[in-house]
């Protein structure tokens, strides 16, 4: 306990920038990635190690959505399954800071299991959707098209942003970080995975469920055009 302790202290004091950054993420996932990270240096898990353990729980999430008839309970599980792997996945990087830093192939796994479950977990979606017509409510086939368009909109942000943050140039060293933006924490909301992992409490709801997805889907397809637009715009002004 005692470990834990002095690794929790060192980590307040290497966050990462909260700027762009959701309100959950800010205030529930890295909090509780924090302490994940302080557990897993205790046990001497490497980064590598808390990914695969995200991965296990996400994908476990996912093949229970695929797989097995939807209920309250299986909501419940799918959900609390998905928040557990997306707080691992905020705390391979803590740890890895806590130990003096990651590697290439460390930050390669984590984008690789990052696109993955995102592309898994649509992709269950629509399994779903199709296996259980009866109880969502989703017998006609256009129905089947709203995990895919999710699904693009989703994979097209996760590597939209990451080649922006590649591709912009780094703030000088010492630079001061700009200050977080409350409205836009709030803002991003609707588009932060652990807000998304939510609506799969509502699987038990059929339509309900239904609906919350496709709403939150459309959502996304909103945000990545004004991201898109933001992203080109500043990177317009790199020179190449």
């Amino acid at each position: 306990m005692a470990r834990v302790g002095t690794a929790l202290r060192e980590l307040r004091g290497a966050q990462k920038s909260a700027k762009g950054v959701s309100l959950y993420s800010r205030f529930v996932n890295r909090p509780a990635g924090r302490y994940l990270a302080a557990v897993s240096y205790a046990l001497g898990l490497t980064p590598n190690q808390v990914t695969l353990v995200s991965a296990a729980f996400s994908f476990a999430a996912a093949a229970a959505v695929a797989l097995a008839a939807p209920s309250w309970g299986l909501g419940v599980a799918v959900w609390a399954a998905l928040a557990v792997g997306f707080a691992f996945d905020s705390a391979d990087g803590q740890l890895a800071r806590l130990r003096g830093g990651g590697s290439a192939a460390g930050e390669w796994l984590d984008h690789v299991v990052d696109c993955a479950k995102l592309t898994a977990l649509h992709t269950c979606v629509l399994i779903a959707f199709y296996r259980f017509p009866e109880a969502y409510g989703t017998g006609g086939e256009g129905w089947l098209l709203v995990p895919l368009g999710f699904q693009f909109a989703s994979v097209v942000t996760f590597f939209g942003g990451l080649l922006t943050e590649k591709l912009k140039p780094k703030p000088a060293p010492g630079s001061p970080a700009a200050a977080p933006s409350t409205v836009r924490a709030v803002a991003l909301l609707p588009v932060d995975y652990g807000v998304f992992c939510l609506v799969f409490l509502a699987l038990g709801g059929g339509a309900l469920f239904r609906w919350a997805y496709a709403g939150l889907g459309a959502v996304a397809a909103l945000f990545l055009v004004a991201f898109l637009a933001k992203w080109f715009r500043e990177l317009s002004a790199v020179p190449r």
